[in-house]
Protein backbone atom coordinates (compact mmCIF):
# COMPACT_ATOMS: atom_id res chain seq x y z
CA UNK A 1 0.00 0.00 0.00
CA UNK A 2 1.45 3.15 -1.10
CA UNK A 3 0.33 6.77 0.57
CA UNK A 4 2.03 10.14 0.36
CA UNK A 5 2.52 10.88 4.14
CA UNK A 6 3.55 9.12 6.90
CA UNK A 7 2.43 10.70 10.13
CA UNK A 8 4.23 9.66 13.82
CA UNK A 9 2.27 10.67 16.94
CA UNK A 10 3.43 10.38 20.28
CA UNK A 11 0.37 10.74 22.51
CA UNK A 12 0.35 11.53 26.31
CA UNK A 13 -2.71 12.44 28.49
CA UNK A 14 -1.93 16.44 28.04
CA UNK A 15 0.01 16.86 24.78
CA UNK A 16 0.21 15.47 21.35
CA UNK A 17 3.26 15.80 19.09
CA UNK A 18 3.18 15.19 15.35
CA UNK A 19 5.92 14.08 12.59
CA UNK A 20 5.06 14.06 9.10
CA UNK A 21 7.46 12.24 6.48
CA UNK A 22 5.94 13.27 3.03
CA UNK A 23 6.84 10.26 0.59
CA UNK A 24 7.72 12.30 -2.54
CA UNK A 25 10.19 15.06 -1.39
CA UNK A 26 11.31 13.19 2.04
CA UNK A 27 10.63 16.33 4.06
CA UNK A 28 9.86 16.11 7.36
CA UNK A 29 7.82 18.94 9.71
CA UNK A 30 6.54 18.09 13.08
CA UNK A 31 4.21 19.74 15.54
CA UNK A 32 2.87 20.10 18.77
CA UNK A 33 -1.34 19.74 19.05
CA UNK A 34 -3.73 19.65 21.50
CA UNK A 35 -4.92 16.10 23.21
CA UNK A 36 -8.07 16.55 21.17
CA UNK A 37 -9.30 13.97 18.84
CA UNK A 38 -10.56 16.50 16.54
CA UNK A 39 -7.25 18.56 16.23
CA UNK A 40 -5.12 15.39 15.29
CA UNK A 41 -7.79 14.58 12.81
CA UNK A 42 -7.63 18.46 11.40
CA UNK A 43 -3.91 17.96 11.19
CA UNK A 44 -3.70 14.27 9.55
CA UNK A 45 -6.56 16.08 6.65
CA UNK A 46 -4.13 18.99 6.27
CA UNK A 47 -1.38 16.61 4.84
CA UNK A 48 -0.84 15.47 1.66
CA UNK A 49 -3.07 12.61 0.96
CA UNK A 50 -2.94 9.26 1.16
CA UNK A 51 -1.91 9.81 5.01
CA UNK A 52 -1.05 6.45 7.06
CA UNK A 53 -0.42 7.34 10.83
CA UNK A 54 1.13 4.98 13.57
CA UNK A 55 1.18 6.00 17.53
CA UNK A 56 2.32 3.89 20.58
CA UNK A 57 -0.35 2.04 22.88
CA UNK A 58 -0.97 3.37 25.93
CA UNK A 59 -3.34 4.58 28.80
CA UNK A 60 -4.94 6.48 26.11
CA UNK A 61 -6.86 3.64 24.57
CA UNK A 62 -7.73 3.02 21.02
CA UNK A 63 -10.30 6.11 20.10
CA UNK A 64 -8.01 8.19 18.30
CA UNK A 65 -7.00 4.81 16.33
CA UNK A 66 -11.05 4.24 15.77
CA UNK A 67 -11.54 7.85 14.98
CA UNK A 68 -8.73 8.05 11.69
CA UNK A 69 -10.10 4.33 10.43
CA UNK A 70 -13.60 6.17 10.43
CA UNK A 71 -11.84 9.12 8.54
CA UNK A 72 -10.47 6.74 6.22
CA UNK A 73 -6.90 6.84 7.24
CA UNK A 74 -4.88 3.86 7.68
CA UNK A 75 -3.69 3.74 11.18
CA UNK A 76 -1.09 1.10 12.64
CA UNK A 77 -0.96 1.20 16.78
CA UNK A 78 2.19 0.01 17.93
CA UNK A 79 3.16 -2.30 20.65
CA UNK A 80 5.85 0.12 22.88
CA UNK A 81 7.97 -3.23 23.87
CA UNK A 82 8.31 -4.26 20.26
CA UNK A 83 10.20 -1.18 19.20
CA UNK A 84 13.53 -1.76 18.84
CA UNK A 85 16.25 1.48 20.32
CA UNK A 86 20.02 1.85 18.85
CA UNK A 87 21.80 1.27 21.65
CA UNK A 88 23.60 4.88 20.99
CA UNK A 89 20.05 6.62 21.31
CA UNK A 90 20.62 8.24 24.42
CA UNK A 91 18.28 11.33 23.12
CA UNK A 92 14.73 10.82 24.13
CA UNK A 93 11.85 13.66 23.02
CA UNK A 94 8.71 13.32 21.94
CA UNK A 95 9.88 14.74 18.99
CA UNK A 96 12.55 12.44 18.17
CA UNK A 97 9.79 9.63 18.84
CA UNK A 98 7.04 10.87 16.89
CA UNK A 99 9.61 11.04 13.99
CA UNK A 100 11.01 7.36 14.54
CA UNK A 101 7.52 6.09 14.62
CA UNK A 102 6.94 8.15 11.16
CA UNK A 103 10.36 6.66 9.55
CA UNK A 104 9.73 3.21 10.70
CA UNK A 105 6.12 3.28 9.28
CA UNK A 106 7.20 4.60 6.43
CA UNK A 107 9.57 1.13 5.81
CA UNK A 108 7.14 -0.98 7.09
CA UNK A 109 8.92 -2.32 10.24
CA UNK A 110 6.11 -1.83 12.85
CA UNK A 111 4.81 -4.20 15.07
CA UNK A 112 1.03 -3.61 15.09
CA UNK A 113 -1.59 -4.45 17.71
CA UNK A 114 -5.06 -5.70 17.31
CA UNK A 115 -7.47 -2.32 17.81
CA UNK A 116 -10.04 -4.32 19.60
CA UNK A 117 -13.95 -2.89 18.99
CA UNK A 118 -15.29 -0.89 21.93
CA UNK A 119 -17.86 -3.92 22.88
CA UNK A 120 -14.36 -5.81 23.31
CA UNK A 121 -12.73 -2.88 25.10
CA UNK A 122 -16.14 -2.70 27.50
CA UNK A 123 -15.90 -6.38 28.55
CA UNK A 124 -12.09 -6.27 29.29
CA UNK A 125 -12.74 -3.31 31.31
CA UNK A 126 -15.13 -5.56 33.25
CA UNK A 127 -12.55 -8.08 33.50
CA UNK A 128 -9.41 -5.93 34.85
CA UNK A 129 -11.74 -4.07 36.67
CA UNK A 130 -12.40 -7.48 39.10
CA UNK A 131 -8.85 -8.25 38.66
CA UNK A 132 -7.92 -4.83 40.07
CA UNK A 133 -10.58 -5.83 43.00
CA UNK A 134 -8.89 -8.94 43.13
CA UNK A 135 -5.63 -7.73 43.80
CA UNK A 136 -7.15 -4.81 46.72
CA UNK A 137 -8.59 -8.02 48.52
CA UNK A 138 -5.80 -9.88 48.76
CA UNK A 139 -4.19 -6.55 50.02
CA UNK A 140 -6.73 -6.47 52.74
CA UNK A 141 -6.98 -9.57 54.19
CA UNK A 142 -2.74 -9.63 54.39
CA UNK A 143 -3.36 -6.69 56.31
CA UNK A 144 -5.91 -7.74 58.56
CA UNK A 145 -4.15 -10.75 59.45
CA UNK A 146 -0.58 -9.21 60.02
CA UNK A 147 -2.96 -6.54 62.00
CA UNK A 148 -4.23 -9.91 64.38
CA UNK A 149 -0.56 -11.37 64.31
CA UNK A 150 0.99 -8.13 65.89
CA UNK A 151 -1.51 -9.27 68.85
CA UNK A 152 -0.76 -12.62 68.90
CA UNK A 153 -3.97 -13.93 67.56
CA UNK A 154 -3.51 -16.61 64.76
CA UNK A 155 -6.68 -18.56 62.77
CA UNK A 156 -5.52 -22.08 63.04
CA UNK A 157 -8.68 -23.77 60.33
CA UNK A 158 -9.13 -22.46 57.14
CA UNK A 159 -8.90 -19.02 56.61
CA UNK A 160 -11.52 -16.98 54.95
CA UNK A 161 -14.19 -18.86 55.36
CA UNK A 162 -17.65 -18.99 57.36
CA UNK A 163 -16.77 -19.87 60.24
CA UNK A 164 -13.20 -17.54 60.23
CA UNK A 165 -15.87 -14.40 59.21
CA UNK A 166 -17.60 -15.62 62.64
CA UNK A 167 -14.42 -16.03 64.65
CA UNK A 168 -12.77 -12.76 63.10
CA UNK A 169 -17.11 -10.85 64.35
CA UNK A 170 -16.32 -12.28 67.99
CA UNK A 171 -12.40 -10.45 68.54
CA UNK A 172 -12.31 -7.83 71.25
CA UNK A 173 -9.84 -5.21 72.34
CA UNK A 174 -9.14 -3.17 74.60
CA UNK A 175 -6.99 -0.47 73.46
CA UNK A 176 -8.57 2.22 71.23
CA UNK A 177 -6.11 2.17 68.80
CA UNK A 178 -5.95 -1.48 67.97
CA UNK A 179 -9.71 -1.84 68.15
CA UNK A 180 -10.25 1.19 65.41
CA UNK A 181 -7.59 -0.05 63.42
CA UNK A 182 -9.05 -3.66 63.29
CA UNK A 183 -12.71 -2.33 62.67
CA UNK A 184 -11.24 -0.42 59.78
CA UNK A 185 -9.23 -3.54 58.52
CA UNK A 186 -12.01 -5.67 58.40
CA UNK A 187 -14.78 -3.20 56.97
CA UNK A 188 -12.07 -3.29 53.86
CA UNK A 189 -12.08 -7.06 53.49
CA UNK A 190 -15.56 -7.49 53.95
CA UNK A 191 -16.71 -3.94 51.29
CA UNK A 192 -14.37 -5.27 49.00
CA UNK A 193 -15.54 -8.88 48.76
CA UNK A 194 -18.54 -7.36 48.39
CA UNK A 195 -17.43 -5.50 44.93
CA UNK A 196 -16.22 -8.80 44.31
CA UNK A 197 -19.27 -10.56 43.85
CA UNK A 198 -21.11 -7.64 42.29
CA UNK A 199 -18.30 -7.64 39.28
CA UNK A 200 -18.58 -11.52 39.27
CA UNK A 201 -22.35 -11.08 39.18
CA UNK A 202 -21.86 -8.67 35.99
CA UNK A 203 -19.34 -11.24 34.42
CA UNK A 204 -21.66 -14.03 34.31
CA UNK A 205 -24.27 -11.78 32.99
CA UNK A 206 -22.29 -10.31 30.27
CA UNK A 207 -20.76 -13.68 29.69
CA UNK A 208 -24.21 -15.53 28.59
CA UNK A 209 -24.95 -12.65 26.38
CA UNK A 210 -22.27 -11.35 25.22
CA UNK A 211 -20.56 -12.25 21.45
CA UNK A 212 -18.04 -13.91 23.72
CA UNK A 213 -20.56 -16.89 24.60
CA UNK A 214 -19.93 -19.51 22.42
CA UNK A 215 -16.17 -19.23 22.94
CA UNK A 216 -16.83 -18.74 26.63
CA UNK A 217 -19.02 -22.12 26.72
CA UNK A 218 -16.46 -24.68 24.53
CA UNK A 219 -13.38 -23.34 26.95
CA UNK A 220 -15.66 -23.98 29.98
CA UNK A 221 -15.20 -27.60 28.88
CA UNK A 222 -11.55 -27.85 30.27
CA UNK A 223 -11.36 -29.21 34.03
CA UNK A 224 -9.64 -25.22 35.80
CA UNK A 225 -11.93 -23.12 33.40
CA UNK A 226 -14.42 -21.51 35.00
CA UNK A 227 -16.71 -18.94 33.04
CA UNK A 228 -14.86 -15.98 35.23
CA UNK A 229 -11.66 -17.49 33.62
CA UNK A 230 -13.09 -18.33 30.12
CA UNK A 231 -14.55 -15.05 30.06
CA UNK A 232 -11.23 -13.22 30.87
CA UNK A 233 -9.29 -15.13 28.29
CA UNK A 234 -11.95 -14.37 25.76
CA UNK A 235 -11.79 -10.59 25.96
CA UNK A 236 -8.11 -10.27 26.90
CA UNK A 237 -6.70 -12.08 23.39
CA UNK A 238 -10.05 -11.20 21.27
CA UNK A 239 -9.46 -12.94 17.74
CA UNK A 240 -8.34 -16.30 18.03
CA UNK A 241 -7.97 -16.56 14.83
CA UNK A 242 -4.82 -14.83 14.08
CA UNK A 243 -3.10 -17.24 16.66
CA UNK A 244 -2.07 -20.83 16.10
CA UNK A 245 -1.64 -23.51 18.47
CA UNK A 246 2.02 -22.91 18.37
CA UNK A 247 1.93 -18.79 18.42
CA UNK A 248 -0.54 -18.63 20.86
CA UNK A 249 1.91 -19.39 23.73
CA UNK A 250 4.37 -17.16 22.77
CA UNK A 251 1.41 -14.45 22.45
CA UNK A 252 1.08 -15.43 25.89
CA UNK A 253 4.64 -15.18 27.45
CA UNK A 254 4.24 -18.60 28.23
CA UNK A 255 7.32 -19.83 25.82
CA UNK A 256 10.95 -19.71 27.20
CA UNK A 257 13.83 -16.95 26.30
CA UNK A 258 16.87 -18.05 24.63
CA UNK A 259 20.11 -16.73 23.77
CA UNK A 260 21.45 -18.93 21.38
CA UNK A 261 24.54 -18.24 18.81
CA UNK A 262 26.55 -20.57 16.51
CA UNK A 263 26.34 -23.96 17.83
CA UNK A 264 25.27 -22.83 21.63
CA UNK A 265 21.87 -23.08 22.71
CA UNK A 266 20.80 -21.00 26.45
CA UNK A 267 17.37 -21.16 27.08
CA UNK A 268 16.42 -19.43 30.33
CA UNK A 269 12.53 -18.56 32.08
CA UNK A 270 9.37 -17.65 30.39
CA UNK A 271 9.65 -14.45 28.34
CA UNK A 272 6.68 -12.77 30.26
CA UNK A 273 6.23 -10.92 27.36
CA UNK A 274 2.48 -10.39 26.18
CA UNK A 275 -0.98 -10.68 28.11
CA UNK A 276 -0.13 -10.53 31.90
CA UNK A 277 -3.77 -11.26 33.18
CA UNK A 278 -4.24 -14.34 30.66
CA UNK A 279 -1.01 -15.90 31.35
CA UNK A 280 -1.90 -15.84 35.36
CA UNK A 281 -5.61 -17.32 34.61
CA UNK A 282 -3.86 -19.85 32.73
CA UNK A 283 -1.12 -20.52 35.45
CA UNK A 284 -3.90 -20.68 37.78
CA UNK A 285 -6.20 -23.14 36.13
CA UNK A 286 -2.76 -25.59 35.37
CA UNK A 287 -3.19 -26.40 38.94
CA UNK A 288 -6.37 -27.86 38.61
CA UNK A 289 -5.17 -30.53 36.19
CA UNK A 290 -2.54 -31.85 38.87
CA UNK A 291 -4.88 -34.12 40.44
CA UNK A 292 -6.47 -37.65 39.38
CA UNK A 293 -9.06 -36.74 36.45
CA UNK A 294 -12.27 -36.85 37.21
CA UNK A 295 -14.68 -35.39 35.89
CA UNK A 296 -16.53 -33.18 38.88
CA UNK A 297 -20.10 -32.23 38.58
CA UNK A 298 -19.36 -28.61 37.89
CA UNK A 299 -17.42 -29.39 34.47
CA UNK A 300 -20.08 -31.97 33.75
CA UNK A 301 -22.45 -29.01 34.03
CA UNK A 302 -19.97 -26.34 31.93
CA UNK A 303 -19.91 -29.31 29.27
CA UNK A 304 -23.81 -30.24 29.05
CA UNK A 305 -25.34 -28.38 25.86
CA UNK A 306 -21.87 -28.71 24.14
CA UNK A 307 -21.47 -30.01 20.60
CA UNK A 308 -19.92 -33.91 21.08
CA UNK A 309 -16.74 -32.30 18.81
CA UNK A 310 -16.53 -29.72 21.55
CA UNK A 311 -16.80 -32.83 24.71
CA UNK A 312 -14.52 -35.58 22.88
CA UNK A 313 -11.13 -32.53 22.52
CA UNK A 314 -11.94 -31.00 25.32
CA UNK A 315 -12.02 -34.31 27.32
CA UNK A 316 -8.41 -35.42 25.30
CA UNK A 317 -7.10 -32.23 26.32
CA UNK A 318 -7.76 -32.75 30.20
CA UNK A 319 -6.77 -36.40 29.91
CA UNK A 320 -3.11 -35.50 28.15
CA UNK A 321 -2.69 -32.47 30.22
CA UNK A 322 -3.14 -34.25 33.69
CA UNK A 323 -0.63 -36.87 31.94
CA UNK A 324 1.97 -34.05 31.81
CA UNK A 325 1.12 -33.15 35.44
CA UNK A 326 2.08 -37.22 36.42
CA UNK A 327 5.59 -37.32 34.00
CA UNK A 328 6.54 -33.92 35.70
CA UNK A 329 5.67 -35.45 39.10
CA UNK A 330 7.70 -38.41 37.86
CA UNK A 331 11.11 -36.64 37.30
CA UNK A 332 10.26 -34.46 40.42
CA UNK A 333 10.13 -31.52 38.61
CA UNK A 334 9.38 -28.51 40.63
CA UNK A 335 5.85 -27.74 40.77
CA UNK A 336 5.79 -24.16 39.94
CA UNK A 337 7.84 -24.85 36.65
CA UNK A 338 5.69 -27.61 35.99
CA UNK A 339 2.55 -25.81 36.62
CA UNK A 340 4.16 -22.94 33.51
CA UNK A 341 4.77 -25.79 31.38
CA UNK A 342 1.21 -27.12 31.66
CA UNK A 343 -0.66 -23.75 31.01
CA UNK A 344 1.38 -23.59 28.13
CA UNK A 345 0.30 -26.32 26.83
CA UNK A 346 -3.65 -25.33 28.33
CA UNK A 347 -3.19 -22.09 25.99
CA UNK A 348 -3.07 -24.52 22.75
CA UNK A 349 -6.09 -26.78 23.96
CA UNK A 350 -7.76 -23.58 24.68
CA UNK A 351 -6.69 -21.90 21.07
CA UNK A 352 -8.56 -25.30 19.66
CA UNK A 353 -10.93 -25.34 21.09
CA UNK A 354 -12.01 -21.00 20.81
CA UNK A 355 -11.29 -21.63 16.69
CA UNK A 356 -13.98 -25.00 16.38
CA UNK A 357 -16.49 -23.87 13.83
CA UNK A 358 -19.92 -23.43 15.28
CA UNK A 359 -22.48 -26.24 14.38
CA UNK A 360 -24.64 -24.97 11.63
Amino acid sequence: MFERTYAGLDVHARSVVGAAIDGVSGEIRSLRLAPETNAVLAWVASLPAPVAVAYEAGPTGFGLARALTAAGVRCVVVAPSKIERPPGDRVKTDRRDAERLARLLRIGELPAVRVPTEAEEAARDLVRAREDVRGDLMRARHRLSKLLLRQGLVWQGTAWTQEHEGWLRSLCFDRFGVRLAFEEAFDTVLSTHARRGRLDGAIEQMAAASPFAPVVGRLGCLRGISTLTAFGLAVEVGDWHRFTGATISSYLGLVPSEASSGERRVQGPITKTGNSHARRLLVEASWHHRKRYRPSRELMRRQAGQPPAVRDRAERGNRRLNQRWKRFDTRNKRPTIAAVAVARELAGWCWSLAVMDEPS
